[in-house]
């Protein structure tokens, strides 16, 4: 299987564990999806980081603190980028599903992060 194939693979699995987490958060909180969306975003990037370090890049020749800050780096801004096209489509198209919406930014965003990972991160 190829790094990519990997990565769509622990992207997918992120998306999972993303959504549940949001499902979860506005099934059983009172926090709305644009507050939800922040900590299941955060719940994902933790997901996705054990993944692509195990499964798709393998680890860094860093130190595990050194690649978390720089996996954390890259996360950030590419989940900045997730968080505004999510909050732009359900303001857009306010009877989107936030789920919907939520797939659409998780694609707008992976590329970035398959550049950010394995540039910046994961080195070869």
């Amino acid at each position: 299987m190829s790094r990519l194939a990997r990565f769509v693979l622990a992207g997918g699995i992120g998306f999972v564990a993303d959504a549940a987490a949001l499902w979860l958060l506005l099934s059983i909180t009172p926090l709305g999806p644009l507050a939800a969306r922040v900590l299941s975003i955060g719940f994902a990037l933790c997901v996705t980081w054990q993944i692509n370090r195990h499964l798709t890049f393998s680890p860094s020749s860093r130190g595990l603190a050194q690649e978390g800050v720089r996996y954390g780096g890259v996360g950030i801004a590419t989940s900045v980028v997730n968080y505004l096209v999510y909050c732009a489509s359900l303001l857009a198209l306010p009877a989107l599903p936030p789920l919907a919406a939520l797939a659409f930014a998780s694609l707008v965003a992976m590329a970035l992060s398959f550049l950010g990972y394995s540039r910046l991160v994961f080195d070869r």
